[in-house]
């Protein structure tokens, strides 16, 4: 194995502008500075490879080619925000290999674009912080309850009162008291597993979570103090800003089969949550940011773009970034994980159902956010990468040996919340996907507007009544909060799953309506 040290020569010597190797030699310190600048300059332009694709590479200023799923309305809104830019800033970094890539919801984000997904070599790459994101392991749990429409509709405005008073959103609440400092502990080291030990989920459960709901976490001392106190508050617990629990009907379904396969059948009630690591998380994240822009040993720096401080990933940063990272991950498990269970319990009580009831089962649980080893196809060889993905959901395939022999049958569900108006989606992995999308999809419908747009452009009363004309419920926890998640800031559902249908990356399984939302 090369010695990584000696490798800030080696990048140094590659074909990057003077300036920047200059910056390097100025600065006098152990960091990479890469001078991108003259990308806007050289004007590389994402030229269409097809309907749903298009691809930037210049082999003066790019490591790898950048290349976005889009249709032309998506690509073309793209260009009125930073993704792109930030999409090509990725494929500059040391280690990268592939493509850097980014799904039709692409919309700026700190660092990588939301719907980034950038490989790196496993043992000359690199792990970036931002890469990830402040929001570790963020993720959607999807719920089903074996029960109709027309047993549930009458009660809708009870389940989602019930659901807003016992799972708490907005910050710094919680639904699960006398947590302990040596709880929080645990979860961090074990995740969902933590969950099955006090008997709030079960195996059984675990085996429809990606990873089963726990990785591997070696010192769960790369874990702030200040990062623990934030999470003992914060367990069973939605948050804020895109964060939600929705009741949801199945409306159309595409694929029978495989609907059959899932249990789930046409105006089925649904639950679906999205919900992350809190404030534990976000903790990490800031702990980690702020540790690199010390300078320490390992710093891979970008000279364009400060958010793309990244560690090489066998310096010791690196290392503790990672296991901090994961535990963070595994506190998200147990948190959605508890949010199943409260599931269960407030059907249970409102439809007399015993609590162990098998009819009310997790169909999934999928993570965004997360920094991953995996083996995947690079120029048609199997290679260990650690792959990023930005607001973007791991999509194995049925042809991956990972995936648990449950989904042999139909690949990895792919779960696609939409916006609060309109509809989400269940896709699940199409086969051969590897060598396109390095098994990865789309995470949701994505922002076309800011919040601050959305403030600027909606009214809550005009939200609230579209919604109840609609005949769907809401509760949240800030009028503004409301704002911003209005239906109109985001893209439309129906295009993005167009675009990752007909890329042959997720294929849809059934359209999911809203009936009652909560939002953080």
């Amino acid at each position: 194995m090369a010695n990584w040290k000696n490798n800030i020569g080696n990048w140094l010597s590659m074909d990057f502008p003077d300036v920047a190797k200059q910056r390097y030699r100025d600065k006098e310190c152990k960091s990479l500075f890469f001078d991108q600048a003259y990308l806007v300059a050289m004007q590389v332009q994402f030229h269409k490879v097809d309907n749903y694709r298009f691809s930037a590479y210049d082999e003066n200023t790019m490591n790898v080619p950048a290349e976005v799923f889009a249709s032309d309305a998506i690509m073309e809104a793209a260009r009125h925000d930073n993704s792109l830019k930030q999409l090509l800033n990725i494929t500059s970094l040391p280690g990268i290999v592939g493509r850097a890539i980014a799904m039709p919801d692409i919309h700026q984000g700190y660092g990588f674009p939301i719907g980034g997904v950038a490989l790196f070599d496993s043992d000359e790459g690199l792990v970036s912080p931002g890469g990830v994101g402040y929001d570790i392991n963020c993720g959607v749990i999807l719920i089903r309850t074996g029960l109709s429409i027309k047993e549930v509709s009458p009660h809708i405005k009870d389940l989602v009162d019930s659901f807003f008073a016992e799972i708490p959103v907005g910050f710094n609440k919680a639904g699960l008291r006398n947590v302990s400092h040596h709880d929080v502990e645990e979860i961090c080291q074990s995740g969902v597993k933590w969950s099955i030990d006090k008997g709030y989920v079960t195996e059984e459960d675990s085996l429809r979570m990606e990873d089963r709901g726990s990785l591997e976490v070696n010192n769960t001392g790369a874990i702030s103090e200040r990062a623990k106190s934030r999470g003992i508050n914060q367990l069973l617990s939605i948050g804020s800003g895109n964060h939600f629990i929705e009741i949801q009907r199945v409306g159309k379904i595409f694929d029978e089969l495989t609907a059959s396969n899932l249990g789930l059948y046409e105006d089925e009630v649904m639950v679906m949550a999205h919900t992350g690591s809190r404030g534990l998380g976000h903790q990490v994240a800031t702990d980690y940011m702020k540790a690199l822009s010390e300078k320490p040993e390992g710093i891979i720096m970008h000279s364009e773009d400060s958010q793309l401080m990244s560690a090489h990933i066998k310096s010791k940063i690196a290392l503790n970034y990672l296991d901090a990272m994961n535990g963070a991950a595994n506190f998200a498990f147990a948190n959605r994980s508890l949010i199943l269970w409260k599931v269960r319990q407030i059907f249970s009580h409102a439809f007399r159902m015993p609590k162990d009831d098998p009819s009310i089962q997790l169909v999934y649980a999928l993570s965004h956010n997360m920094a991953k080893f995996e083996e995947h196809n690079i120029s048609g060889k199997r290679e260990k990468v650690i792959i990023h993905r930005k607001g973007a959901t791991r999509a194995f395939s049925s042809e991956n040996p990972l995936l648990p022999d449950l989904f042999a049958d139909t690949g990895q569900p792919v779960i696609v919340p939409g916006d609060m108006g309109t509809s989400s989606y269940l896709l699940t992995a199409i086969r051969g996907n590897d060598a396109i999308s390095f098994e990865t999809s789309c995470h949701g419908a994505g922002r076309k507007m800011s919040r601050h747009q959305a403030n600027a452009s909606f009214r809550y009363n005009q939200v609230a009544g579209d919604l109840e004309s609609m005949g769907i419920t809401v509760r949240s926890a800030t009028k503004n909060g409301l704002v911003e998640e209005a239906p109109g800031s985001y893209k439309d559902i129906e295009s993005v799953i167009e675009v990752i249908s007909k890329s042959a990356i997720s294929k849809p399984t059934c359209r999911l309506k809203p009936l009652g939302v909560i939002k953080g």
